[in-house]
């Protein structure tokens, strides 16, 4: 999905960080309109604390997470510069996207989908557990890592950043990927490839997988 908009505890929500990096209006001032009309917000639904953007180094930027209607009421209090009403445009649409999904997500199809998903993924974690083993007599210094290696491959080729917000076109995908990287890793074993050799081969199947099937990676 659009990083406009993410899913939090089955809704979905946008935050002040966002708007304002769309807007192109400054964190400091958002916060200020959100704080002024705090009251009028609330009727929109619980305002939450504001919580702490990651951060390299100095002290931490807050936010305020906003749900659909909170967030379309803040952006009417905006100057309706030609910026403004572009971000208006997109954050609607991505609102309208996430509903959408929101809606799929209780579906039969994407609740079995999701646990089919889960086993593909199972029968793929027990090739990579002896590939942990095979990289570890190879040399490797952080076999275990080769778990997590792959699973971000797999994502990235199947177009999603969390399997609980996938759609159950990008479930199949995924499916679909892990089934071809546990192919590449048993094959690869079985011929003696060095372990990172198996790691290229199976990105190389992907990258031409998604050519011919058409399909976007995450980023």
């Amino acid at each position: 999905m659009n990083e406009l908009v993410y899913l939090k505890k089955d809704d979905a929500f946008t935050d002040s960080l966002i708007i304002s990096t769309g807007t192109n209006v400054e964190h400091r001032k958002i916060k200020a309109v959100i704080k002024k009309h705090e009251k009028k917000l609330k009727e929109f639904g619980k305002l939450s604390a504001p919580c702490r953007a990651e951060s390299t180094g100095g002290r931490p930027e807050e936010y305020y997470p906003l749900n659909e209607a909170q967030a379309t009421f803040l952006i009417t209090l905006l100057k309706n510069t030609d910026i403004v009403v572009n971000f208006k445009a997109e954050l609607v649409k991505e609102f309208i996207k996430m509903r959408r999904f929101i809606a799929e997500k209780q579906t039969t199809a994407w609740i079995e989908t999701r646990q089919q998903g889960k086993l593909t993924r199972k029968a793929e974690t027990d090739v990579i557990k002896k590939l942990v083993e095979y990289a570890k007599e190879q040399g490797s210094t952080h076999p275990d890592m080769l778990y997590m290696t792959y699973s971000k491959l797999a994502n990235k080729y199947a177009g999603i950043n969390k399997r609980d917000n996938a759609t159950v076109m990008q479930l199949n995908n995924l499916s679909l990927m892990e089934h071809i990287i546990l192919n590449v890793v048993q094959n690869g074993i079985a011929t003696e490839m060095h372990y990172k050799d198996i790691y290229k081969a199976s990105k190389t199947r992907l990258e031409s997988m998604k050519d011919i099937a058409f399909l976007e990676t995450a980023s």
